[in-house]
């Protein structure tokens, strides 16, 4: 077993470098304010064999998944996908390749059968671009409380009879309470497998401390075997814009008496906004709804820094993953003043769900997700009538809206409500760059891959992303125009109500529309045989006809 523990200091300037102890096999942090990520690195003999027998049937595996919390990015760890429980996944080409039962250790009620019932097919545009994997599923995943206590009853503290049984010591009231209660803070955790390698890696990151919000930890080395690496670093300035510097100690436990001064620079393949650069989004519906919501991505920069992207070849894209319930109608993005209208340029790939009939209940597959080009405004034009601008805010915002549809969703049981809560994580939201560097964008040994959009993008591309707001925000109100919901929410998702059949009054419903086609039915015979009769219609009609020929008729002999 392999671990990585790195600590990227918020504020270099206040960071004390005798915080550092290493005595023997271990090292202790004091205090740092600092964001962190642990990596460990399994081989296939070190995990449970109720893990392995899954592992088997991949020829790879990539688990992300991302908190709802909002959380401040910092290079390196800077990659985004939307929130919750993403798995991308590409089976052997042989035997069985169910691993829904490994992806419910996450949650047991995922909606996953198998992966041909249940995943969606990834689009790959770029040919050359050869880090994708073939399926992907998606689900909402607030926290973390099922998988943590699986491992601590599967893996920290097995049953004694390899079934149900455990010691005393090993149970736990609640997930908190396990030694693994680290992961329940965590931004966001990643799972990485494939079969080259037979390795799993599992890599966590906090962007704080969860507590008091910096570092006190002991960490020692287990006299079992394997490693620890252990870097303490802090950003520094560097004149290469593909490149990211640090500087720093790193320790090697049990090889290091005292942590080693390093200063270091690594290709990347996602960066953060410049420092002056400081562009926020929000994401939130549009109301009233209805069956035909609109979702809004607000892009906001301070007055004095306009929106602009990061260097002349970046275009502003946005990813969108979106659930069963709701589907993107991608016939309507063909229309390039449709496009316009929404500050869009293109839809540059869809996959998924995307039926435009089908009701919700016959799709067996998670959802959809949609790669877009956006528009952005030009440096002039914000600084002559800034966009949509806000009352009493002294931003400049712009607005891209992209045009969704509900299917229709199961009736409410009796008594239940007449709508439904649907939830639609927030995007991601990054510039795609190109770049000079040789024939290929280097890879960091701190990127984060297998996003889920990479793959829709050459491999010289330089990902630059916008952060979502991460503040709470009153709701605003857009002059001369409807409030607005959504924005600068605790929650990085958006929600939206939709209205469902409510079972107590279907029968109401089923009998109202047989009368109307009843009623229909004898007002059109009415008619038909009304008209036929004598004194109808037809023959006053027929009446008047005689007297229209007799006016027209004089007409003509008065003309002559």
């Amino acid at each position: 077993m392999k671990q990585r523990i790195t600590y990227i200091v918020h504020d270099p300037e206040s960071f004390n470098p005798t915080s550092l102890i290493v005595k023997g096999d271990t090292f202790s942090i004091n205090g740092a304010d600092a964001a962190k990520e642990h990596r460990i690195t399994f081989s296939l003999s070190e995990l449970p064999q109720e893990i392995t027998k899954y592992l088997d049937r991949c020829h790879e595996l990539h688990i992300r998944w991302v908190s709802e919390r909002p959380y401040a990015p910092i290079a390196p760890f800077v990659a985004r996908v939307s929130p919750g429980f993403h798995a991308f996944f590409t089976p052997l080409k042989t035997g069985d390749t169910n691993i829904c039962p490994l992806l419910r250790t996450f949650d047991e009620n995922f909606l996953c059968e198998s992966p041909e019932h249940d995943f969606t097919v990834m689009p790959v545009l770029s040919e050359r671009f050869s880090m994708s994997s073939s399926l992907q599923f998606y689900s909402l995943l607030p926290d973390l409380k099922h998988f943590v206590q699986y491992l601590h009853y599967r893996v920290i503290c097995p049953p004694l009879d390899g079934l149900h049984e455990y010691s005393s010591e090993c149970m736990i009231p609640n997930a908190a309470s396990s030694p693994l209660s680290p992961l329940l803070s965590a931004s966001y955790l990643d799972m990485d497998y494939d079969a080259i390698s037979h390795a799993l890696t599992i890599s966590a990151f906090w962007a704080r401390e969860p507590m008091d919000g910096s570092w006190t930890e002991t960490i020692t080395l287990n006299s079992k075997g394997g490693s620890i690496e252990i870097g303490v670093l802090s950003n520094e300035n560097n004149p290469d814009p593909e490149d990211l510097a640090f500087s720093g100690f790193l320790t090697v436990l049990g090889q290091d008496d005292e942590p080693k001064p390093t200063h270091f620079q690594t290709p990347s393949r996602h960066h953060p906004l410049p420092p002056t650069n400081e562009l926020t989004f929000t994401t939130g519906f549009s109301y009233p709804a209805g069956l035909h919501p609109t979702l809004e991505l607000t892009l906001s920069s301070p007055a004095y820094a306009p929106i602009a992207p990061p260097n002349p070849t970046c275009k502003l894209h946005t990813h969108i993953t979106l659930p069963s319930s709701l589907f993107i109608d991608k016939y309507q993005f063909s229309d390039p003043l449709f496009l316009q209208s929404h500050n869009l340029k293109s839809l540059r790939s869809i996959s998924g769900a995307t039926d435009l009939e089908a009701p919700e209940w016959v799709i067996s597959q998670w959802g959809s997700a949609a790669l877009f080009e956006l528009s952005f405004p030009s440096e002039s034009s914000q600084t002559s009538s800034p966009q949509s601008p806000l009352e009493g805010s002294s931003n400049t915002n712009f607005t891209v809206s992209i045009p969704l549809h509900t299917r229709y969703l199961p009736p409410s049981k009796v008594g239940g409500a007449d709508s439904a809560r649907v939830t639609v994580p927030y995007p991601v939201v990054f510039w795609a760059c190109h770049t000079d560097s040789g024939t290929k964008q280097s890879a960091s040994p701190f990127d984060r891959v297998h996003l889920g959009y990479e793959a829709l993008f050459g491999p010289k591309t330089m990902f630059v992303h916008v952060p979502p707001a991460a503040r709470d925000a009153p709701t605003l109100k857009l002059k001369g125009g409807p409030k607005k919901f959504g924005g600068g929410q605790s929650r990085l998702v958006a929600e939206l109500n939709v209205p469902v059949l409510e079972t107590k009054n279907a029968a109401v419903v089923e009998w109202g529309t047989v009368g109307v086609v009843v009623a229909a039915f004898l007002g059109l015979c009415w008619v038909l045989f009304r008209g036929n009769s004598p004194d109808g219609k037809a023959v006053k009609s027929m009446k008047g006809k005689g007297k229209l020929e007799d006016v027209v008729q004089g007409r003509e002999k008065k003309n002559e």
